[in-house]
């Protein structure tokens, strides 16, 4: 499963067959990158998709040296069930969303 990362539209994908994609969106403000949507067809669902596409998201964040807010719900429930990627919280915006 291939993730690619396409800068220009502000997202993660991932081809699954014809004409179906996952994908993660983000927006970037400064130096923190807002998760708004995290997608999987429901055909697809069940596979690990989703976390594949959040955690080479958050690689990129980490090398990049951004933090993350999640702000979708599949985001927020990662970051509950994957602790060790916690340190890429930015705490002060979490407070404010």
């Amino acid at each position: 499963m291939e993730v690619v990362h396409e800068p220009e539209r502000s997202r993660f994908a991932v081809h699954l067959a014809p004409g179906a994609y996952a994908f993660l969106r983000y927006e970037i403000r400064g130096k923190t990158v807002y998760i708004k949507t995290v997608y999987t067809p429901p055909e697809f669902r069940g596979r690990g998709v989703a976390t594949r596409l959040m955690e080479t998201a958050l690689k990129w964040v980490e090398e990049n040296g951004y933090k993350v807010v999640p702000v979708c719900s599949f985001a927020a429930s990662f970051f509950e069930k994957h602790p060790e990627w916690r340190r890429l919280l930015d705490e002060s915006a979490l407070a404010e969303a």
